[in-house]
Order: structure tokens, then C-alpha cells, then sequence
């Protein structure tokens, strides 16, 4: 089949923004590693991040607190699998974005990315003496790639050829080959094994005995044999040429995820949901040492250069190097010096992990969230200008969340993703969603606001203004050749990875906030960007208001009954209850026709929501206004008012009155 890399030529969906809050260099994982490979020629280790980065560490350096290398960066959600391949020159890659990256393992960059996968991309396999890798997932498909095609792929020329082995029937979880290339094993959801020759892509058998999800699998290195690890706690021997299962090992009280086969296909070493990972000889099950137990479920295992060890992965973000029991090459005994179930004496190395963040509550003001990470450490990030703004420790959520809120009601218009440990903000998928917070710049942008400044800003535009304001179509220039970029007030760390992608589908376009500036950046941009973006960033409109309609009546107590018509009115949401006291003085208690105009009128060019000129004394110090029978704070806006005090679907409803020192003529 044929695909293509280009943007352009992929159908044009609804798209959304979203971007990651972070540090500018993430040196730890965050929420778990997926998968190592080891570089036997160098040492250089792996790994796999939940966090959507693969880190690379020197696992010959003797301090672990030293031994980070770099970070490669160009997933978007959990990377799966990895693959190490031309003799460590390049390093391909398996992600729930649906894509399969190919990188230069060396030099820490993505040389380019495959987006043939409809769904996550769940495990790939990898066929040396071919320089072939396979990779499959949750759209049931498995494709075959020749890696020195994929490597070769330049901007000009990104058209990649591939096969496709059909017949998978549910989601596939892990993939296997051996190094000739001459089989393909892949492990799934139907609780079954399938076999094909990958060099015919025809489907040799179907291997039935799990009785769940097969989610590790080893092909020894002549094809005979299969060994599969499941979700169903056995560890399965299977042989090719009977077709059937010839041994099952019992030795997990819980899934098995993760398997690995000394050299001579003599011992298996398993690492399972148990926490637990044993060293099993083959011929003869019985012959199992326990190597250690970790502190979550294992999910990955590898050996270190001399195989006298293995590094192993879990649910938490730690990398720890385990040292492996001997055993006797001439008649595979495993020997038990009789402390390898002693964790403290077993453990040679730890590479320590980051917290995850694990929870989240947006606060009402809509700029600023509440974390809580898997250390207990409270944080509170702004999500306008992209940044951690304080560390509070290790207190109470709830405590802080209530201290922390105001009674304020803005508009929800993003949400929040926790999936990678950090806080990956998605913004409002349309005009309406995205741009209906509007707020008094007093109100969102103290720090910025003029004092009794009433100008409004909008949330929205001013955040994607900064996230583009390295952009250069976004650069306005005025008659004195002065460049104006971004927005008025703030930018955010040019650090910050800003993603395009289908809502409910794929990644279309990533990258840094400072990288907008590069010539294919720039290009791709003007090919991803959706128009609702583009008119608030390049052609700088200001978003539509978004207006309430209400009813104002005389409160029951006044004095004068003659004026008990329902009058409907229309004003911004974001007016602040001290208008409209100030229309009941202006307009109708100082008015014999009554209420006409007002509120109903107010344009977006008229900021100023109809002043009061002449008056000295506040309109709110005179009129009392109320919703609900509830005394309303003249600071408080008609939104605010409506999802607090009114809380019904019909139009809101006010009731005015004079206070009782003010007399009306």
C-alpha cells in the first residue's frame, strides 16, 4: 500500500489545540516506562515513557544520578514499544497517537513519522538479519516495514511502501520475530496466538490455550518455538511444528507482561502484574528462583551488556537493575546463592522516576488548576501563561481547593488531560467553546490591568496569540517598521509543546512554541492551523460576546406598583450587576418611558456597558438588586449569578429596589 507523510493530503477534520504544561527539560520519567532497549555496543540504555518522551541513559555510568543523556520528544501520548535497529544507529517507536516514529538514535531527533495506524499503536518486533520491523495495535492490523527504507525518508521524498498481514480479528498487543525474519508471531485480545511468514505475508496457523489477553511474546531465534505470556498468569511453550502447546508454566498469581529468553533459549525470565519476576528454566518448570519483587507491575524487561543482570520497568517511574541468579551452561541448573528473593541485596542500580500528576480540579477563576501528584505534592499551575506558579507541599486537596476558589463563575473553555502525568490542556474545539471566556481585565489579568481599567480581555485569543507569537504570518508591522507579535500582555515559555490534532483522532502537527518560526514549521502551520484560530491570531479578531437575556422587575417592597411590566432584555454575560442597578437608576427610575434601550444595545466596541456621567454617588450605594430573594453583590456578573444564585434553565430573573435612604421621584 502507499501513504504519505504530508498534512495536506489528509482530510480535513475538525481539528483541536492542545499543549503540555512542563518543565524545560525533563530529565525524569513521569507516570511509568513501557519499554528498553539496551545498545550492546555502547551501553546506552532506552526507555519508553507513559509520559510520551523516550529517555536515553548511560547504563555503564556507576552513579545513576548522572547517568541521563537526553530526552527525544515527538509523541503526544504514551509510547508503547521501541525498537532498536542498524546496529543502534536508529530507533523506531510505538504511541497511542496512532504513529510509529523512526528516529537517529544517536543525535536524539525524529527523522520522520508513519501514520498508517488507525488506532494505538500498541507493539512492535523486529527482524535483524532483514532490518525488518513489524508493528500492530488496537486497529487489529499489523504492517511490515523495511527499516532502511524508513531511514532514507527525507521532507521531499516521505512516500513509504509497506505490507499489510491481514486476518487479525480483535486488538493486538504484542509482536514477535525472529531474526531471520522467516516468522511473526502477534498476541491478542481473542486469547490467541497467529502465525505468518512475513516474507509472503501469508497466515501459516492459529495457536488456541490462553484464556486471556496474550501480552508478551518470544520467537526462538531458528522459529521452532514460541514462548507467550498472558494476562491469565501462565507463561505457554509453544511448538511450531505441532502446532500446539507443549508446556505451561504456572509461577505468577497474575498476568504475565513482560518475558525474556537467555541466548540458548534455555531459561525464561517473566516479569508480571504480581510485581514478581522469576527466572525459569524451560526443560524444567520446577527450577524457578524468584529474582526480586518490585513495587508496582512489571511491564518491561532488558538485559544489561554481560547479561549477568536485567533492567526493569513498572507502573511507577523507577528503572532498576536487578541482578540475575547464576546458572550451570552444561546442565541449566539454576544456582541459588540464597539471596536473590532479598530485594535489598539483588538491587544494583535504581534510576529514579518523577511524580505523576493523578489529579486535578480547575478553579473557578478558569486560568488556574490544582494539582495533586503520586508524591502527595499539592502544585497550582496557570494555565494562561503555560507555567507552574507554586509549589503548596504535601497538603489538603480539598482544604486548598476550597481556599483557593472564588465564588465566580467563567465559562469551561478547556479541559484537562492527566494521561501522561503532566497537564496536557485541550482547548475549546470551536469559536464557541474556545472563546466564550470573556473577563474584566481587573478580574483575569490583574497583574496587567490598568487600575479601574473596564477594558474585557478574552482567555482564549490571548492564549493562542502567545502560543503563536513566534509564528511569522501572526507578525503585524506598523508604519515605523515596529514588529508586533503575540498579544499585549504575556508570552509563554517557548518550551512549550503545542499540538494540532483531529478531534478524536490523530496528531496532525507538533511542536515547541519557539520552533513556529522555522521555515517547515511555519509551512506546516499554514497548512494545519484551522480558521477559527487563524482569524484570532493572524487576522487578530476580537471573539464574538456572548450575551444573557434576563428580566427585570421592581422588587415586591417598593413602594411604587405602577411599573410591574416584564421587560426582556440582552446584555453581555460578563456585565457586572452594578450596571444594571445603574440602568434602574438611569433608565427607569429616572425615566418616565420606562425601559427601552440599555443593555440590549451594547455593541463590542462599546467596552464601557452605558456609564453613569453625571452621578458621584455609586449606583449600587442606591439600588438594591436581587435574584432568587438573595441580595446580589454589585461586583458579581449575570454568568456568575445565573450557575450560583438562579440556577434554572428559563431566562434569569431581577428584582430591584431603592435602598431605604434613597428616595425617587
Amino acid at each position: 500500500m502507499m501513504m504519505t507523510n504530508k498534512s495536506s493530503q489528509i482530510a480535513r477534520k475538525k481539528m483541536q489545540v492542545s499543549f503540555v504544561i512542563r518543565d524545560a527539560e525533563e530529565k525524569r520519567h513521569r507516570n511509568g516506562v513501557n519499554a528498553l532497549q539496551l545498545d550492546q555496543n555502547n551501553g546506552r540504555l532506552y526507555s519508553a515513557g507513559r509520559d510520551a518522551i523516550i529517555r536515553v541513559w548511560n547504563s555503564n555510568q556507576s552513579n545513576t544520578q548522572d547517568c541521563y543523556i537526553q530526552s527525544m520528544e515527538h509523541h503526544n501520548d504514551w509510547v508503547n514499544d521501541i525498537v532498536l535497529c542498524c546496529g543502534g544507529r536508529n530507533l523506531i517507536s510505538a504511541s497511542c497517537d496512532t504513529t510509529v516514529k523512526v528516529w537517529n538514535a544517536h543525535k536524539g531527533f525524529c527523522m520522520s513519522t508513519l501514520r498508517t495506524h488507525r488506532d494505538y499503536v500498541q507493539a512492535l518486533a523486529y527482524a535483524k538479519d532483514r532490518e525488518q520491523v513489524a508493528s500492530a495495535g488496537l486497529d487489529k492490523a499489523i504492517y511490515l516495514w523495511d527499516v532502511n527504507t524508513l531511514t532514507a525518508l527525507t521532507a521531499s521524498n516521505n512516500t513509504v511502501t509497506t505490507s499489510n498481514l491481514a486476518g487479525s480479528k480483535d486488538s493486538i498487543y504484542s509482536l514477535a520475530m525472529n531474526p531471520s525474519g522467516s516468522i511473526i508471531v502477534s498476541g491478542s485480545t481473542e486469547n490467541a496466538l497467529r502465525i505468518w511468514d512475513p516474507r509472503t505475508c501469508n497466515r501459516i496457523m492459529k495457536l488456541k490455550g490462553h484464556s486471556e489477553n496474550v501480552k508478551a511474546l518470544v520467537v526462538s531465534s531458528d522459529g521452532t518455538q514460541i514462548i507467550s505470556g498472558s494476562s491469565d498468569g501462565t507463561i505457554k511453550i509453544w511448538s511450531v511444528a505441532q502446532q500446539q502447546c507443549i508446556q505451561t508454566i504456572q509461577i505468577h498469581s497474575e498476568g504475565v507482561w513482560a518475558l525474556l529468553v537467555t541466548e540458548n533459549f534455555s531459561h525464561v525470565i517473566s516479569g508480571s502484574r504480581d510485581k514478581k519476576i522469576f527466572m525459569t528454566e524451560l526443560r524444567n518448570p520446577t527450577n524457578s528462583v524468584l529474582v526480586c519483587e518490585e513495587s508496582a507491575p512489571v511491564l518491561s524487561l532488558c538485559y544489561n551488556i554481560d547479561q549477568t543482570g536485567i533492567w526493569a520497568t513498572t507502573w511507577n517511574s523507577d528503572i532498576k537493575f536487578w541482578k540475575l541468579p547464576r546458572y550451570d551452561r552444561s546442565n541449566y541448573n539454576i544456582i541459588n546463592d540464597g539471596n536473590t528473593s532479598n530485594n535489598k541485596d539483588n538491587e544494583i542500580a535504581c534510576i529514579k522516576g518523577g511524580a505523576a500528576i493523578k489529579k486535578y480540579a480547575v478553579l473557578n477563576d478558569k486560568r488556574h488548576i490544582l494539582t495533586k501528584d503520586t508524591d502527595n505534592n499539592v502544585a497550582i499551575y496557570d494555565v494562561l501563561k503555560v507555567t507552574k506558579v507554586k509549589d503548596l507541599g504535601q497538603v489538603n486537596f480539598d482544604n486548598e481547593l476550597k481556599q483557593h476558589n472564588q465564588k465566580v463563575f467563567i465559562p469551561n473553555w478547556f479541559t484537562v488531560d492527566l494521561k501522561t502525568g503532566m497537564p496536557t490542556i485541550v482547548l475549546g474545539t470551536d469559536e464557541v467553546d474556545c472563546f466564550c471566556a470573556w473577563v474584566s481585565a481587573e478580574a483575569g489579568l490583574p497583574e496587567h490591568a490598568e487600575a479601574g481599567s473596564d477594558l474585557k480581555i478574552n482567555y482564549g485569543s490571548l492564549l493562542l496569540q502567545a502560543l503563536l507569537e513566534h509564528w511569522p504570518l501572526t507578525h503585524t508591522h506598523t508604519s515605523n517598521d515596529e514588529v508586533i507579535k503575540g498579544n499585549e500582555y504575556f508570552s509563554v515559555p517557548k518550551h512549550t509543546p503545542v499540538i494540532f490534532s483531529e478531534v478524536g483522532g490523530r496528531t496532525v502537527c507538533r511542536l515547541l512554541v519557539r520552533d513556529a518560526a522555522g521555515e517547515n514549521e511555519s509551512s506546516l502551520l499554514h497548512e494545519t492551523v484551522p480558521s477559527w484560530v487563524t482569524d484570532i491570531v493572524v487576522e487578530k479578531t476580537i471573539p464574538k460576546f456572548v450575551k444573557i437575556p434576563f428580566y427585570l422587575l421592581p422588587h415586591p417592597q417598593m413602594v411604587k406598583q405602577d411599573r410591574m411590566k416584564k421587560d426582556r432584555l440582552v446584555a453581555n454575560e460578563f456585565l457586572q450587576c452594578r450596571k444594571v442597578c445603574e440602568h434602574v437608576l438611569d433608565k427607569i427610575l429616572g425615566s418616565e418611558s420606562g425601559v427601552n434601550t440599555m443593555i440590549s444595545n451594547n455593541s463590542q466596541s462599546n467596552q464601557n456597558d452605558n456609564s453613569s456621567e453625571g452621578s458621584q454617588i455609586p449606583p449600587e450605594d442606591k439600588i438594591e438588586l436581587y435574584c432568587n430573594n438573595v441580595l446580589l453583590d454589585p461586583l458579581l456578573d449575570l454568568r456568575t449569578v445565573r450557575h450560583f444564585i438562579w440556577k434554572q434553565s428559563a431566562d434569569l430573573t431581577f428584582h430591584y429596589k431603592t435602598k431605604p435612604n434613597f428616595n425617587y421621584s
